[in-house]
């Protein structure tokens, strides 16, 4: 039976759950050209219909979330602390009476499997569902910016406004004798310096640029730009301001490796709060002082980069181990005597009772958990037979979108075969995502030729295909209907298992499950369409770490051929045998491997660098 005191405490969740859901106001979904009640003159667009879907998920992903947690730290401290902290989402309890500890001047990787509860942690702190004193701002990279108007600059300096708010808190600070103000007055002032207004053009241009913007691409309109270039747009504002809590989910998924070398490089001097979630070993060694892992419910913390968590983990968890076992011998060895001495002599008996005693003791004062291996997920590409070469030939292909646009392409000679595999890099707008398109047949040559072979299957993964998922259907439903030749459950419910979704997983609706569970459906779906040739446009996005390394065996396992745009130096390490760097309307083989262009690109951004230092002189 439940003592009074976890009575109590599911009850006090539950009324917060109750509390918080009446909180949020009523959104209507997207229906007949209205969106948020306001009516549209138009039909929607599909990237506005794609939006307001995302919009409508978010809302019911929000009224299905509670929190509890109380402030643990002095009000105006610049470090966040909540104690008892929980959370629960459609039901499950995703963090149970942990401490959350957030200190001014660390940048944290925030990891863990898919669906533990990592993004879900974001959005309390960036809704402010749990206590945050006031005087920390905080910006949550959600989503990109609208389709407005004003320019790509303008989106960013307009967040401008944020030095209106400090500038009256700063006047609220100086009226106060707490003794603690004057050192939050130093930080605010630090803050104001910051965003000057006679370099705010200057800083907004430089970020921009940092993120891919050149001057043209500065001035266009928002709504000129798609959904990934209006993230970076977003992420371009986060950095202008520079808020005192910074959380980032998953920054460089719609970065190239240029922009993540960048950002990177831009990150690993913030000097405030940033909480980053990034599937990026290498991001996050590069960027992080912190690691938070959040496993079994609870907020672990580590100093140190990614490396340096893993080396620590492995220490701790063998220590452990090791005490376990210890531990278990000890009880063993106690038990044993007491049901071989408890009923002899007096003097046994006394023993007995004295090791009773000590183990009473032991369990009382907590006993070392066992050490459980994380689960091992082997993903699977079916083999796919035999097709003779060349399974692609390109042919003096050249490609642009209109008469009106330039080149893309000009004069491509190449062949892909099912022993490809290769790896495309290069700046954006350079054609990465283009070439697998005219791959695929998406896109059809200006002028040349792609032949192919009439038995070649090719599949096709990018960025976007989960959100085009049937969110009230389960995977196991979504499943079934892709595959009617599967008639029975059991089989698929294997099928889809190999892909890391298990139980309650396969027959929930689609909805409940986070972005990297998701993506693993779209794999599933993807593999059993047992394909020659596997196009993946940035695969890694919204994976875990453990997901991400399963994927690379399966792509080295697999018998067809690969070409892979990704901005994860590690997954390219791990899986191409060639690069190749589309740049200047053409693809040329890099060599070297993707280390030695990552040390290109970090050589190209130090120079570039030194030469504006130069000119500001």
């Amino acid at each position: 039976m439940p003592s009074d005191a976890k009575k109590r405490d599911a009850q006090r969740k539950k009324d917060a759950r109750n509390k918080k859901i009446q909180q949020i106001p009523s959104t209507k979904k997207a229906t007949n050209g209205t969106t948020n009640g306001q009516p549209l003159d138009r039909e929607m667009t599909e990237e506005e219909k794609l939006c307001a879907k995302l919009e409508e998920e978010a809302r019911i992903s929000a009224e299905a979330r509670s929190c509890t947690g109380s402030l643990a730290v002095h009000p105006r401290s610049r470090d966040v602390k909540i104690a008892n902290f929980s959370i629960t989402f459609f039901g499950s309890e995703l963090l149970q009476d942990t401490m959350l500890e957030l200190n001014c001047g660390r940048r944290y990787g925030l990891i863990g499997l898919n669906g533990c509860g990592k993004s879900s942690l974001l959005a309390v702190l960036g809704g402010r569902e749990v206590p945050i004193p006031p005087h920390i701002d905080i910006f949550h990279l959600t989503r990109e910016i609208p389709a407005s108007s004003k320019s790509a600059l303008q989106c960013v300096m307009e967040v401008d406004e944020e030095r209106i708010k400090l500038e009256k808190l700063a006047e609220e600070l100086a009226m106060s004798d707490e003794d603690d103000a004057q050192e939050q007055l130093i930080d605010i002032y630090e803050r104001l310096d910051d965003m000057s207004a006679d370099q705010a053009e200057a800083k907004a241009a430089r970020i921009l640029h940092g993120l891919g913007f050149d001057k043209a691409m500065q001035q266009k309109q928002a709504k000129d730009f798609s959904g990934g270039w209006r993230m970076r747009i977003a992420l371009a504002r986060a950095l202008f301001v520079k808020p005192h809590l910074l959380l980032l989910d998953e920054p460089t998924n719609h970065l190239d490796l240029d922009a993540c070398v960048w950002l990177e490089e831009e990150l690993k001097t913030y000097k405030r709060i940033l909480v980053l979630i990034s599937h990026s070993q290498d991001f996050l060694n590069g960027v992080c002082t912190n690691i938070i892992h959040l496993t079994g419910k609870r907020l672990k913390y580590y100093t140190g980069n990614y490396e340096a968590f893993v080396r620590t983990r492995m220490e701790l968890l063998e220590n452990q181990m090791k005490q376990y076992n210890w531990e278990q011998d000890q009880i063993a060895h106690m038990k044993n005597y007491i049901a071989r001495f408890g009923h002899g002599s007096a003097k046994l008996a006394r023993q007995a009772q004295s090791k009773e005693k000590t183990l009473a003791k032991m369990v009382a004062q907590g006993l070392t958990e066992k050490v459980t291996d994380d689960k091992v997920l082997n993903f699977y590409f079916p083999s796919c037979g035999k097709v003779p070469p060349p399974v692609i030939m390109v042919q003096n292909v050249n490609f642009r979108y209109n008469d009106e646009t330039p080149w893309i392409y000009k004069n491509l000679e190449f062949g892909i075969d099912l022993d490809t595999r290769l790896a495309l890099v290069g700046p954006n707008g350079a054609g990465k995502s283009t070439l697998l398109k005219l791959l695929y047949g998406d896109l059809v040559p200006t002028s040349g030729m792609i032949r192919k072979n009439s038995h070649l299957r090719i599949a096709r993964y990018h960025q976007h295909l989960h959100e085009l998922l049937d969110l009230d259907a389960s995977p196991l439903e979504y499943m079934m209907r892709a595959f009617p030749d599967v008639k029975e459950k059991e089989e698929m419910r294997k099928i889809i298992g190999r892909y890391g979704l298990t139980g309650r997983q396969q027959v929930c609706p689609i909805r409940q499950l986070s972005d990297g569970q998701r993506c693993r459906v779209v794999f599933a779906w993807l593999a059993w369409q047992v394909p020659h040739l596997l196009l993946l446009d940035e695969p890694t996005n919204h994976l875990d770490m453990e997901t991400i390394d399963a994927l690379a065996d399966a792509i080295n396992d697999f018998d067809g051929g690969m070409v892979l745009v990704s901005h994860d130096f590690r997954l390219i390490n791990q899986v191409a045998e060639e690069i190749w760097v589309c740049e200047k309307e053409t693809v040329t083989k890099w060599k070297g491997g993707i280390l030695t262009y990552k040390d290109h690109l970090k050589s190209k951004i130090v120079s570039e660098n030194e030469k504006k230092a130069k000119a500001a002189k």
